[in-house]
């Protein structure tokens, strides 16, 4: 039988009781691992993690809790190898796709570990500056942030095991407050290795950080009002999480990631030879095959103006032409597989509703796989969709296929396109293409109040940008409506969720001794 990971609650490695749930290649088709968490005293794993985790990490300042995240960078660092070996095992991701979620992981820790010691030595953040009360200075209100006293649950997603735990866990480590982490069980085994890593490293408070794999069953019960949970994956999923008890009787804060129809917008006065055109097609290509369309930022939907419609579609088309699907393992292989079995059912099932009023454009779900059996493969290629009829194809705007599927839309005019950006009824980030600064400008104003991240792409930025569906930890990663209405990373506004705000009413010399840091 294969390996049954353990759990990390309470201070100690526990096993569950039941016999676990197995973890496939998602290529190979083999067991790689099982994880189970039945039996598990989850009432201790939260208490330990609260009392015991949350005191000695609001013990330290926000400069010694840099230092922890520091720490856990190298120790991450020296095990890098065997990551990407898992990720390639589990995930099947080739190389590069790996490095957005292992990399992306551990430079989000960095980033926090040096914005963290900037703050200083001290335990609360200045949160504004004191106002007088009254017509003389002599009795002032200064507000503040304090870490919460509760514990940080995290609900992740299967795409990302290592970013999806490190992007929530370096501000809440940095602000105090100990982090239980519950990875998607189809690829936990990455993230329950880094914890691993983490812990027998010695290099953070007992308590500050546990992960329990498999079901979550119970996870949300034990949560208690100063606690915060934070969950990324399915709207049906988050409407749950927003509908418990803990969340609607005991006030337990709570940050939501969920469904999110991306777009990328071609401006009006583009043409077909221009840099702009050049630059949607490559980011286009590039996002519907980065993990093979499983991130949650990706392009779904592409609006173009009407006279290029054609045009864009055998552009693309030409380019996904070029992309190998298949075995990660071989280096020819440039596109790797779904997460499992199950997703590539899903996305079967999500182009079916999609052709449904969109035409099939370009079609890579039958292209011969390198190195791998289509009959056990979780392998898919690149699909790319078209509707002529931008405002009919209504199914196009209400379902996300979570694969290399992307849809091409054309378009009338400029408040056209902004409409059909604003019909995904919120979105994480919608990219922008043009050389037109004022129209940009203008546009992407506009195009805020539905996107959590307006990604604008002009030529002169054409090798310095970051990529439409990068995450940094310096931009705001979130949406409104469908996207969950959550926020996280945007610096050091990630403290934010982790802190709670209260008002001092004193005398200015009392205000001078309470130690802030401006945040």
């Amino acid at each position: 039988m294969t390996e049954l990971l353990s759990n990390y609650v309470a201070g100690r490695w526990q096993a569950g009781s039941g016999a676990g749930t197995p973890l496939f290649d998602p290529v190979l088709g083999t067991e790689l691992v099982r994880v189970d968490a039945g039996g598990l005293d989850l009432g201790e794993a939260f208490s330990f993690a609260r009392e015991t985790g949350g005191a000695a990490l609001r013990a330290l300042t926000y400069k010694q809790r840099a230092g922890l995240l520091g720490a856990i960078v190298k120790v991450l660092q020296a095990h890098r190898d065997t990551y990407y070996e898992i990720a390639t095992a589990n995930s099947g991701t080739v190389k590069n796709d790996s490095a957005v979620d292992i990399d992306g992981g551990i430079f989000t820790l960095g980033q926090y570990a040096k914005w963290g010691d900037a703050l200083g030595d001290v335990h609360a953040l200045r949160d504004g500056d004191a106002v007088k009360l009254g017509k003389e200075p002599l009795f002032q209100s200064q507000h503040l942030q304090v870490p919460t006293r509760g514990v940080a649950l995290f609900i992740n997603a299967f795409n990302f095991p290592s970013w999806g735990l490190w992007e929530k866990a370096a501000p809440a480590l940095l602000s105090g407050v100990p982090v239980i982490v519950k990875p998607a069980t189809a690829t936990a085994w990455l993230t329950q290795r880094m914890v691993r890593d983490v812990v027998e490293a010695g290099v953070l408070p007992a308590g500050a950080l546990s992960v329990v794999c498999g079901s979550s069953a119970g996870l949300m019960d034990q949560l208690q009002g100063f606690d915060v949970v934070s969950f990324t994956g399915s709207a049906d999923t988050g409407a749950v999480i927003r509908s418990h008890a803990a969340v609607a009787q005991r006030s337990v804060r709570v940050n939501i990631e969920a469904d999110s129809l991306n777009s990328a917008l071609l401006l009006p006065d583009a043409t077909a030879y221009s840099e702009a055109f050049k630059l949607l097609v490559r980011e286009v290509v590039r996002e519907m095959t980065v993990k093979s369309g499983q991130k949650c930022t990706a392009i779904r939907r592409i609006l173009v103006p009407a006279a290029l419609y054609d045009a864009a579609a055998e552009a693309i088309g030409a380019k996904l032409a070029g992309v190998t699907v298949g075995n990660p393992r071989n280096e020819s292989v440039r596109m790797g597989s779904l997460v499992s079995k199950a997703q590539l059912n899903a996305v079967r099932e999500g182009l079916d509703a999609l052709k449904a009023q969109a035409a099939v454009l370009y079609d890579g779900s039958q292209a011969r796989l390198v190195d791998a059996d289509p009959a056990v493969a979780a392998c898919i290629g690149p699909v790319l969709l078209g509707a002529r009829d931008a405002d009919a194809a209504q199914v196009v705007h209400d379902v996300e296929v979570f694969g290399p599927v992307s849809t091409l839309l054309p378009y009338r005019d400029l408040d056209h396109a902004i409409a059909l950006a604003h019909r995904g009824q919120g979105s994480l980030v919608t990219s922008l293409y043009g050389a037109d600064e004022a129209a940009l400008g203008r546009a992407a104003v506009q195009l805020a109040a539905s996107h959590g991240r307006v990604h604008v792409i002009t030529p002169e930025v054409a090798q310095a940008h970051t990529g439409h569906g990068n995450v940094m930890p310096h931009s705001l990663h979130g949406g409104p409506g469908r996207a969950g209405g959550g926020a996280e990373l945007a610096g050091l506004r990630a403290l934010d969720f982790y802190h709670r705000r209260a008002a001092v009413q004193a005398a200015p010399g009392v205000l001078g001794q309470l130690g802030l840091a401006q945040a």
